[in-house]
């Protein structure tokens, strides 16, 4: 029997986590997140179709079809922009002009 149906903040937390364990997930949530909201959505049903062909568990299809909803969209870079260090994003401030 499963569990409870994970909350949409449950979704956002465990991919920031999956994306702080992981820099190359964190750049490619980034790259998938700046899209327009279409573009984003039409974008995660082809990556969603094509991991169906090869059964991709159920969470991970979840994640993919939360991550095209605007306001977790939001939510989910508002919170990587958050956990940004200097050291995988950059600097914090800007260098002088």
């Amino acid at each position: 029997m499963r569990g409870p149906t994970p909350t949409p903040d449950e979704y956002v937390d465990a991919m920031v986590q999956v994306a702080e364990r992981d820099a190359s997930i964190g750049r490619v949530l980034r790259e998938i997140l700046s899209l327009d909201g279409a573009v984003r959505s039409s974008a995660l049903d082809l990556v969603a179709a094509h991991l169906r062909v090869h059964s991709a568990a159920g969470d991970v299809l979840a994640c993919i079809d939360m991550l095209k909803r605007d306001a977790i969209a939001q939510r989910l870079t508002e919170r990587l922009d958050a956990a940004r260090t200097p050291a995988s994003g950059g600097p914090t401030t800007p260098p002088p002009v």
